[in-house]
């Protein structure tokens, strides 16, 4: 025994790399827990999976670690921890848990903190601006948002948000109120008239995105971890509702996203890990015409009811795995990525299968897509992010008409109802500075804009009026470039730290084909 013990000491003294792996979860209990939750699902600190790490690189974490983070909590461990300590706690934090956690009905009422009370809220602004030409502007580069008027480009506030927002920021139908999601599964409520947090709960561990009802009553929430849905009444974020996502023949899955299909009252789920695509109904009288049920809202509130509760699934099979959608005008009929990033799927959501499919390789960015009107027909168009090309389908055939050659793959696509012109990036290739410009008549390239040489310049997004175009350089100490969106000259700059997205009011509560949903 003592042998042995001698033999693992004198291995530890070569090894110190082999060592500090071996002690990481007491060094995560000693140095992280606190604030990062004993069983890594966060605290005051976001949570420490791989699933909410997302982008960041290991040899990133271990920056971090050693050096701190900048504009939060997150203190320096370089002069505490070895280099083979930091890099085990990297290693320790990277390594998925060994089952799905739980965050049930419990633990999200738990969560949830009100700062101000809804009905005590003001009727009316209480600043001077335009309330529909607002933007929500999200900076990574130290997470907090700015609140900016579309018609003057300034910010009215400025606030820190939830560690990672990201899936957009969703507004109420009036415009008054935007709800952000954060990776960590945070969901905020923020009042744009009072310009303050209204509340806040945690709806998940990781969180894909959340929707909010046309009718402005209900928010549901996708989570990837644990698998399920997660219902909140919209007025005062309470939970309603914890559905698990389950296939009929018990295997669970990750959320892709939801969102809301105003004309039928109902929200679409695209999922993961099963072939099949969910609507959920939220109509008052949804349940006894779809799903063979009655139940109030109100009596279903105030019980804090579970799976068998007021919203139930109508589960569509599909052939392939869907992970990125787009809707049709009429919200009638959905078209998914497929997992091989070769075609597009086009769903009937009328009769419940698959119509036909789209010829579109290169891994289309569905999601970033717009529609826009030509010859009386709608037609849309999408980026890919793993070719240079912006793709245009007749949305009558679901034939791809055209392919648009581009400086390289993009991540996101622009319009505006009143603009003849689609702006796009490219920032998923070597030319990572470029904007271009696509006239839609012509269906072809007419400008190519470097407003930040050699940095990541992406996400178009214009005013209400379709007169002025956002475009962010998404670096730590980047900005917003505003461009006339006739002329396409510089309006202004507004230093900003990691602008990765701005969502303006009118554009999105009225669903403009322009932008995203």
């Amino acid at each position: 025994m003592k042998a042995s013990l001698m033999a693992l000491a004198l291995l530890a003294l070569a090894c110190p790399a082999l060592a500090a792996s071996e002690d990481a979860p007491r060094l995560y209990a000693e140095h992280c827990a606190a604030c990062h939750g004993g069983d890594r699902l966060g605290a005051i600190g976001p949570a420490l999976l791989p699933e909410n790490l997302g982008r960041l690189k290991k040899a990133e974490a271990e920056k971090v670690i050693a050096e701190g983070r900048v504009a939060t909590q997150m203190p320096a461990h370089g002069q505490k921890l070895s280099p083979e300590q930091i890099k085990a706690l990297a290693e320790y934090v990277f390594t998925p848990l060994a089952a799905v956690p739980r965050w049930g009905m419990e633990e999200i009422k738990a969560s949830r903190i009100v700062n101000v009370d809804p009905a005590s809220l003001p009727a009316k602004p209480q600043w001077e601006a335009d309330p529909l030409n607002l933007f929500t502007v999200v900076e990574t580069g130290d997470h907090h948002v700015t609140i900016l008027d579309g018609d003057s480009l300034t910010p009215l506030a400025r606030f820190q948000s939830r560690f990672a927002l990201h899936g957009g920021a969703k507004y109420s139908p009036d415009g008054r109120f935007v709800y952000l999601a954060s990776r960590d599964g945070w969901i905020t409520k923020y009042d744009l008239y009072t310009l303050q947090i209204v509340a806040e709960i945690r709806a998940g561990v990781n969180t894909r995105n959340v929707a909010v009802s046309h009718d402005g009553r209900f928010l549901m929430v996708g989570n990837m971890l644990p698998h399920t849905l997660v219902a909140l009444d919209a007025r005062d974020l309470s939970p309603i509702q914890v559905i698990p996502v389950v296939g009929d023949k018990g295997a669970s899955s990750r959320v892709s996203a939801v969102y809301t299909a105003p004309p039928r009252a109902s929200f679409i789920v695209a999922l993961k890990d099963l072939t099949e695509l969910w609507e959920i109904p939220y109509a008052d009288d949804a349940g006894p015409v779809l799903n063979g049920f009655v139940h109030s809202y109100e009596k279903g509130h105030e019980e804090g009811i579970g799976p068998d509760g007021r919203f139930k699934a109508l589960r569509i099979t599909i052939p392939d795995y869907l992970d990125d959608f787009f809707f049709d005008a009429t919200y009638e009929r959905a078209m998914g990525a497929s997992r091989d990033g070769m075609k597009g799927l086009v769903v009937d959501l009328d009769i419940k299968r698959k119509v036909a499919e789209i010829d579109l390789p290169g891994m289309p960015h569905l999601g970033s897509g717009i529609i826009f009107r030509k010859d009386g027909r709608d037609f849309m168009a999408t980026p890919h992010l793993k070719e240079a090309v912006i793709s245009i389908i007749d949305m009558s055939t679901w034939k791809t008409v055209k392919r648009i050659p581009t400086l390289g793959p993009g991540f996101f696509m622009r319009g505006h109802e009143t603009s003849p012109y689609a702006w796009i990036d490219v920032s998923m290739g070597k030319d990572k500075d470029a904007i271009q410009i696509i006239d839609l008549t012509a269906m072809e390239i007419v400008k190519t804009l470097r407003p930040a040489q050699g940095r990541t310049t992406a996400h178009a997004e214009f005013d209400r009026w379709g007169k002025t175009v956002l475009i962010s350089v998404m670096e730590a100490e980047g900005e917003l470039i505003a461009f006339d969106a006739a002329s396409f000259e510089i309006k202004a700059r507004l230093p900003m730290k990691r602008p990765v997205g701005k969502y303006n009011v009118f554009n999105k509560i009225h669903y403009s084909g322009g932008t995203s949903h």
